[in-house]
């Protein structure tokens, strides 16, 4: 499927669902990065809710810089927002990770959250969500969501290192919908979403980001946080979407990025 042609699926299937998109969508064959794309929109003043989405990306990335693997037949996905609650920045990753698991949901995937921006699929990586805030007289301006779904992708597109910890909807269900219909499912998502934010605050979306979580809640974590390593058990997140962690000795720590896994305790 061409772009012109996909993005014209999208379209149609928002309107399906009653959802006029208010904004300028973007859908190119190929770039480095949807994000970086709409960010440069977002400096040129474009609309909250303008999105970007290509067919393949060749500078994806994920938290703390890492690559996301971007191959044709996958979802790649970035939409502008411009909150207006200051508080709304630190849950963005949980409301859109609600949305995106929702939507693998009605594709047959039985999907899980882990804290602060993965989706899983039996413990296994189906897809991502990054948010990079622009700051304008110490507040934020933008923030470009993007978003990444594994569609289509098998286990021998995958280079070695990710092929044990990676899925796809293909893997999980032996079915490959069109990417439109899986843009479509997340585009819808977010927008119901985000109003549930502005209408019923971060505590809504907290909630049920929680219910949809994987079941690691008074178990030993380990959680890298820049230079620092802290292993804990997890308590829950609060409304800035910051990970309660209790230290050994009972001390506890608010963590709002870092990357966590659950340990075995033998």
């Amino acid at each position: 499927m061409q772009a012109a042609d996909s993005l014209a699926a999208l379209l149609h299937g928002l309107e399906a669902r009653g959802e006029a998109w208010p904004a300028r969508i973007e859908w190119e064959p190929r770039l480095a990065s949807t994000s970086d794309l709409l960010k440069d929109l977002a400096r040129e003043g474009a609309e909250e809710w303008t999105a970007v989405l290509a067919d393949e990306q060749t500078g994806g990335r994920g938290r703390q810089g890492s690559r996301w693997h971007s191959p044709p037949g996958n979802l790649f996905l970035s939409v502008l927002l411009r909150p207006r609650q200051e508080f709304a920045f630190g849950v963005l990753p949980f409301l859109v990770g609600v949305a995106v698991r929702d939507a693998l949901e009605s594709f047959g995937v039985s999907a899980s959250l882990k804290w602060p921006n993965d989706v899983l699929a039996q413990d296994l990586k189906i897809g991502g969500i990054l948010t990079e805030a622009s700051w304008s007289e110490g507040r934020i301006d933008s923030v470009v969501v993007g978003v990444g779904v594994n569609v289509a992708l098998r286990r021998a597109d995958l280079p070695a290192d990710l092929a044990d910890v990676t899925t796809s909807i293909r893997l999980e269900t032996g079915r490959v919908p069109p990417v439109p219909d899986v843009a479509g499912e997340v585009l819808a998502g977010v927008r119901v979403w985000y109003h549930a934010l502005a209408h019923d605050g971060p505590d809504a979306v907290v909630a049920a980001w929680r219910e949809r979580s994987i079941d690691w809640w008074g178990k030993v974590v380990e959680v890298h946080t820049g230079e620092s390593t802290l292993r804990g058990i997890a308590r829950g997140v609060d409304a800035s979407g910051a990970l309660a962690l209790e230290l050994p000795g009972g001390r506890s720590v608010s963590l709002l990025a870092g990357v966590a896994r659950q340990l075995r305790v033998k």
